[in-house]
């Protein structure tokens, strides 16, 4: 439940024309009281015999009623109350029983104090009620409403609890402009699935991703088909930015723009300009490695931001709030960019996580930038290594990707908690799970490669491997054994031995550096992190298999058995898709 208190305003009649009119786009539908001061208020709705003006002066009648010097320059008070869109649809009798507990906590009125002001809520929709009231009481004495915002915001979290609505946390104002319910029509009469805001923010977000100046900004807002109008100040220096959707056009006939600051706070121009801005700041050593080395193949694209992201979680885990910050926000970044260019089994799970994470990606905690360039270039280079492929090393390492973004996310959900932000953690938990789903679709087939090539290993080196695990994660051991996933990290380890490296002590480095409570498959993950720390080929669909001594033989015909487990011998189980 949203409750929002407009504007103060000199002109009751004009407001109440507005309630119970039309609607600027003829949304409004049916409008009638459902509260009002003394229960027995005039229904020009539904009432034939009264009128607007009649409801008007008895709402006016206590302003009237005092000297004109003491009234209110602005005594029309107004409130909106709304539900979300997946909370059931409230009667007309609870929508004024919330009347009378808003107008109540802001101290409009209370009968219990006695003289109160006077007030009406109209309803001219399933999912809210505006109330209005004039600011001077019955009694002549104008109300205290310091705190007003405040208190009706807390009134509203006891309301959810008790009509089994949505729980929304308190918010900090960094969030975006929620679309207007003028907006949400537009959208469902013309057959949009979200309104143009919405679509504006997405597309603006996306175009920012990676970006390094004002140019290459508009370039991309202008590829992405927007309508651009830039303001400038007289000498010329760039301002401000406002963007239209093509089709999105008002009453005249005329694209509807929407100022960059309007659509969040982050995408603002001078926001905006702060992030390639912040770039020319030296980077600490520790995180230069992380630095991707430039645009390739998608693939290529790909292990860079594995990389990146995996640097980026021991900052948000450890670092200061500040540089914390900074990386938050450039994850939102990094998810955008790889959503635009991803595969289409994957592409709607990415962008449901790309808007979930945008809450996630501001509080009020300002970002110092500069910190995060290597994820800053990673989104970078994902974008200009354009989309990948669902399958071979694409694939294969759009799931590496995602795997250490979902840690990433995950660790931005715990750091906002700490913070008490409850909205971003909350935003943050969505995103991760929206990551889940896109990591299992893009899992499946390189997993069922290497499930089936540890399905093959010889049983000497299966039962040499099982040793080294144990010696190498005692504590992990037996989890990982009873996991699906096992063969196909038994695969792994076989391929980082014949390659050269000491399985053990990477095995235990992968496991050690970040934490494994939130997998759903630890051996999943493991797989990852090993295959990207030991610089192995993400899809091993094309490789040779390895034989009892850690030595390859000859490539065995590649077949479609590579992309899901063949029969199964009896009590034998094929590999679940989990994280």
């Amino acid at each position: 439940m949203i409750p929002r208190i407009q504007k103060r305003g000199q002109r009751t009649i004009g407001l109440l024309y507005y309630l119970y009119g039309p609607g600027k786009f003829e949304e409004h539908s049916d409008p009638h009281l459902v509260a009002s001061w003394d229960h027995n208020a005039p229904d020009p709705g539904r009432d034939a015999t009264a009128t607007l003006k009649q409801l008007q002066q008895l709402l006016d009648q206590p302003v009237e009623n005092i000297d004109p010097s003491q009234r209110p320059k602005k005594h029309v008070w107004h409130l909106s109350v709304r539900n979300g869109g997946e909370d059931r649809i409230l009667s007309d009798q609870e929508w004024g029983d919330v009347a009378r507990r808003m107008v109540a906590a802001a101290g409009i009125d209370d009968p219990e104090a006695g003289a109160g002001c006077r007030w009406a809520a109209v309803r001219h929709a399933d999912d809210h009620i505006h109330i209005v009231a004039t600011l001077v009481r019955e009694d002549g004495y104008k109300p205290d409403l310091d705190n007003d915002a405040i208190r009706v915001q807390a009134q509203a979290r006891v309301l959810e609890a008790e009509l089994g609505l949505r729980r929304l946390h308190k918010g900090d104002g960094t969030a975006a402009k929620r679309p207007t319910s003028a907006e949400r029509h537009k959208a469902q009469r013309q057959g949009r699935e979200r309104t143009a805001r919405e679509e504006l923010r997405e597309t603006v977000r996306r175009a920012v991703a990676g970006a390094r100046s004002d140019e290459e900004f508009f370039d991309r807002l202008a590829a992405a088909g927007l309508l651009i109008r830039k303001r400038a100040a007289p000498s010329g220096d760039l301002l401000g930015y406002k963007v239209a959707l093509p089709d999105d056009l008002n009453k005249d006939g005329e694209p509807v723009f929407y100022p960059g600051a309007r659509l969040a706070p982050d995408l603002s121009l001078p926001r905006i300009r702060e992030r390639w801005t912040g770039e020319a700041q030296d980077v600490p050593a520790a995180q230069k490695e992380a630095i991707p080395t430039g645009p390739g193949s998608p693939a290529a694209a790909r292990r860079g931001t594995a990389s990146a992201v995996w640097q980026a979680v021991l900052v948000i885990e450890h670092g200061d709030d500040a540089v914390a910050a900074a990386h938050i926000a450039a994850a939102g970044e990094v998810v955008d960019a790889l959503a635009k260019t991803s595969a289409a089994h994957t592409r709607r799970e990415l962008r449901d996580a790309a808007t979930a994470f945008e809450r996630a990606s501001r509080s009020h905690i300002r970002a110092v930038r500069g910190h995060d360039r290597a994820l800053r270039q990673a989104a970078r280079d994902l974008v200009q290594g354009g989309p990948a492929l669902g399958r071979g090393e694409d694939g294969a390492t759009t799931a590496m990707a995602i795997d250490m973004l979902f840690f990433l996310i995950t660790a931005a959900a715990h750091w906002h908690a700490r913070k008490g932000h409850a909205q971003q953690a909350e935003a943050a938990a969505r995103a991760a799970e929206h990551l889940r789903t896109a990591y299992q679709a893009a899992a499946a087939q390189p997993l069922g490669v290497l499930y089936q090539r540890g399905r093959r290993l010889s049983r000497p080196m299966l039962q040499r491997q099982t040793v080294l695990l144990r010696e190498a994660l005692p504590e992990l051991a037996e989890q990982i054994l009873a996991e699906p996933g096992w063969y196909a990290l038994a695969a792994t380890i076989a391929e980082a031995e014949a390659a050269g490296h000491d399985p053990a002590a990477l095995l235990t480095d992968v496991a050690a550096r970040r934490e494994l409570g939130t997998a759903d498959s630890v051996s999943d993950v493991l797989v990852w992190r090993m295959r990207r720390t030991a610089d192995l080929p993400a899809d091993a669909s094309h490789l040779p298999e390895t034989n009892t001594a850690g030595n390859r033989s000859t490539t065995r015909g590649t077949t479609t058995r590579h992309s899901t487990p063949g029969r199964r011998r009896s009590g034998e189980e094929t590999p679940r898709k989990t994280r």
